[in-house]
């Protein structure tokens, strides 16, 4: 079980952050050194969602279905933050 939670970890890393925690010999161990990077700009980016869904404008040079796409984005990443309207 451990190992799987683990290899999870690593599967939804990117190359970037990977490099960081790939060191780590536990799950545990992974989540602890990737807590401060992302705890700490999580307001930043609870706000940086508000900002973009409440400055949403329609554009007339795009497809309806692009912008809908764009729009549904913003709010299924509000969703996995928690964020409520």
């Amino acid at each position: 079980m451990v190992a799987k939670a683990k290899s999870d970890i690593v599967l939804c890393l990117g190359d970037k952050v990977l490099r960081d925690v790939a060191k780590e010999p536990t799950a545990t161990s992974m989540w602890s050194k990737l807590e401060p990077l992302y705890m700490i700009k999580f307001l930043a980016h609870r706000q940086f969602l508000k900002q973009q869904l409440y400055s949403f404008k329609m554009v007339e040079s795009k497809a309806i279905m692009e912008q809908l796409t764009e729009f549904n984005k913003i709010l299924d990443d509000m969703e996995n933050i928690e964020v409520h309207l």
